[in-house]
């Protein structure tokens, strides 16, 4: 007969034929607490008692995560209850912090734990794990799984409770015997269940105390009979042959009891009454004891005592008989108990429980941050906070971007956000997809981690190209991601199609023997593409030329007519300008007049349009096209760039060998790049010795499209740019360096 809901307080588990039972430990506190409010109102519904019982308390402590499965448990009868271990990052020494686990979640076995670590560790599906000790003593738990430099400490946490028991669910299967029968009951029907076994316990122990109080009574008033007519039972006593003679012949007489009628009135047992007369019959109980009476009993003082015991019994059986004809006395009784146990043996609560529902995604632990995101030509990748890197003027030396090797250089280079989702292209034409925040945070002259050990490639494959998209998936449907080769050839499908890409990869492209893909970009039907091979040529036409291709499995169509020896070096998107060549001409001429430029004539290439036109524009037209200008940034090889007019590149069919681009000689080099950027863009050029400037574009000459720009980077001998990255407005650093300092230094 408990006198607390110890199936609840303690919980229980087991496994029967044909049914189970896991119910979960609770607080006895809480659970006492809401006894006595079901007491007073037995009306409550089960989320008014949650508000009492919040969850349970499991002894190992830890946390609980959301509320919806103690929700359905309490309501249901079964839910899964997600629990966490406690946990807390320290900064062990500088630049090394450690996860140290204080509290494990109920039913889990710490050796085991330390084991499933460990385990991860060593395969390698959990990175950043240094050191993992068990430094529990009696004064309690204490796992610390130390740190590597660079490892995300959120993360790397956020990892344990995914595949590791230090966040496990405990299934709650509420299952007891409810009247001999099993039963699944929710929260109410179980303090109901109890406040009804208390109510009988209580109801049955005061039958009990009732029942021994008026046996004690009924001996008492025979001894009362006896002492107040001692003489004549002293008499029979001494004339009776033997005992039992002189225990019928009491019993066989009616004696007077008249005096005892208030006593027996109070003592109210049903089987021994007065007789109308006023006598009293003794029974053989009573007999027995009076035979067994000692004569130190007849003494007024023994007198005395027989009425005082008589009168205290008299009033305890008044009171057990008002508990057994009143429930208001009897669930007194029962609160009263629960009351005296809480303040005995209650204590606080151990389990913590978070407003958290499942699992907590990894990025969503992950800060927002600009990156430069760095790739090398033979796999290795690195992400570098953008403000590392300050400004520098047009012409700087530059400073180190990535340490590499004398066969290695950086190849691609990109800003974008943690949170922004990447899709690399690899040379067998297989697409890998994760965000930014998952590659390797390194120094800017660190060489970064291949990334063979990110990604399933197989043997002889290699990442060509890493593409950042959207981060607002639900704009995928609307875009189209366009597919350049080595070779010239292009292909258009939704960005859609990419959505889901799983660990091993997925088919991005066909790819004839010795082609590779080129570039990757975002794109709408409305949109131009420009193509731009490293011998100067360059094709601009309508995204719509390229058909949208519901496979991933071809090679596309071929977008620019190659030379002998030519091969595409960058692929641009254009927003499309309805204007007439004789319009572009005139816009052209009257910005530069504007801009004060020299009116020269430049020798015009094969197929080109003549600029000179004596057409004008309107002030609203000039406007209309200056407000949609874009402006097309080329850079070559050996550090040499301008700025040209997009109006200079004319729409044509998709296949053509286009118009050229840049003049190609000697001093230039091949081109490296070619794309759009506005005036408050920087750029980033990068060698393939490492070097790495940052410089604004508008410190760039806007020339015409012919012609062969200016120095940008100087390149040392036998050194060449190998790859260009805008850097727009939102990326832009604070601090800017002097425009007399020519070497670049990281921010402080």
């Amino acid at each position: 007969p408990a006198r607390f809901p110890n199936l609840l307080v303690n919980g229980a588990g087991g496994i029967a034929v044909g049914m189970a039972t896991n119910i979960p430990p609770h607080n006895l506190g809480e659970m006492i607490d809401a006894c006595i409010a079901y007491i007073d109102d037995p009306a409550l519904s089960i989320d008014d008692l949650m508000a009492i019982v919040p969850g349970p308390d499991f002894p190992t402590g830890g946390s609980i995560l959301g509320r919806a499965g103690i929700r359905a448990a309490y309501h249901l009868g079964r839910g899964s209850i997600i629990m966490r271990a406690t946990t807390e990052i320290e900064e062990l020494r500088k630049e090394r912090e450690a996860i140290i686990v204080t509290a494990i979640p109920y039913q889990v076995n710490k050796t085991t734990l330390i084991e499933r670590i460990a385990e991860l560790g060593r395969e390698k599906r959990i990175e950043g794990i240094a050191a993992l000790r068990d430094e529990s003593d009696r004064r309690g738990m204490r796992i610390v799984i130390e740190l590597k430099r660079d490892a995300m400490a959120d993360v790397v946490l956020n990892q344990l409770y995914r595949f590791t028991p230090l966040q496990t669910s405990f299934g709650a299967n509420m299952v007891a015997l409810n009247g001999g029968r099993p039963q699944t009951l929710n929260l109410q029907d179980f303090l109901r269940a109890f406040v009804e076994f208390r109510e009988d316990v209580v109801s049955r122990r005061t039958k009990y105390l009732l029942a021994k109080a008026r046996e004690r009574a009924h001996v008492l008033v025979g001894l009362a009979i006896a002492v107040a007519n001692i003489d004549e039972v002293i008499r029979l006593i001494r004339t009776a042959p033997d005992p039992n003679s002189a225990r019928e012949t009491l019993m066989g007489r009616d004696w007077p009891a008249r005096d005892m009628a208030p006593l027996m009135a109070l003592i109210d047992d049903p089987l021994h009454r007065l007789k109308e007369d006023g006598t009293y019959r003794l029974s053989e109980a009573q007999a027995r004891a009076i035979l067994d009476l000692r004569l130190q009993r007849l003494t007024a003082l023994g007198r005395d005592e027989i009425g005082d015991d008589l009168m205290k019994l008299s009033q305890e059986i008044a009171d057990h008989l008002d508990v057994l004809r009143s429930r208001a006395r009897i669930m007194s009784i029962v609160k009263a108990e629960l009351i005296e146990v809480k303040e005995a043996f209650a204590t606080p609560r151990r389990t913590r429980i978070l407003d958290l529902e499942g699992e907590v995604d990894d990025e969503d632990l992950i800060q927002r941050e600009d990156m430069v995101v760095t790739f090398s030509h033979a796999g290795y990748v690195k992400r570098v906070p953008l403000i590392t890197y300050r400004a520098q003027r047009r012409g700087g030396k530059g400073r180190s971007g990535m340490s590499t090797r004398e066969e290695d250089f950086v190849s691609r280079i990109f800003v974008a956000s943690t949170h922004t989702p990447i899709l690399l292209f690899s040379s067998r034409g297989q697409a890998y997809k994760f965000k930014v925040w998952r590659l390797p945070l390194a120094a800017p002259n660190a060489r970064g981690k291949a990334l063979v050990n990110l990604l399933p490639l197989e043997s002889g494959e290699r990442i060509t190209t890493i593409m950042p998209l959207p981060e607002d998936e639900a704009s995928w449907d609307k875009l189209d991601v366009l597919f350049a080769t080595s070779s010239g050839r292009v292909r258009r499908n939704k960005l859609s199609d990419f959505a889901q890409v799983n660990r091993s990869g997925k088919i991005a492209m066909k790819l004839d023997e010795g082609d590779s893909i080129l570039e990757v970009a975002i794109c709408n039907e409305k949109d131009d593409v420009l193509l731009t091979t490293a011998q100067g040529q360059c094709i601009r036409f309508p995204v719509a030329d390229v058909r949208v291709f519901k496979g991933r499995d071809s090679t596309g169509v071929r977008g620019i007519a190659l030379g002998k020896g030519d091969h595409l070096i960058s692929m641009a998107i254009l927003r499309h300008v309805e204007a007439t060549p004789e319009e572009r001409a005139a816009y052209l001429r009257m910005r530069r007049a504007v801009a004060g430029e020299a009116a020269e004539d430049q020798a015009l290439g094969e197929g080109e349009e003549s600029a000179e036109t004596n057409g004008s524009l309107s002030p609203e037209r000039y406007a209309e096209m200056s407000a949609v200008e874009e402006i097309i940034l080329t850079i070559s090889e050996n550090g040499y760039g301008k700025r040209s007019s997009a109006f200079e590149y004319r729409v044509t069919g998709r296949g053509g060998k286009g118009i050229t681009a840049m003049v190609v000689n000697e001093r230039n080099g091949p081109l490296v790049a070619s794309f759009p950027v506005d005036v408050g863009d920087e750029v980033m050029l990068v060698t393939d010795g490492g070097q790495l400037i940052r410089c604004p574009v508008e410190g760039i000459r806007l020339a015409r499209r012919v012609t062969q720009g200016v120095i940008i980077l100087n390149t040392a001998e036998g050194e060449r740019v190998v790859s260009v990255e805008r850097v727009g407005e939102e990326g832009e650093d604070d601090g800017q360096m002097p425009q007399d300092e020519a070497e670049g230094e990281p921010s402080e």
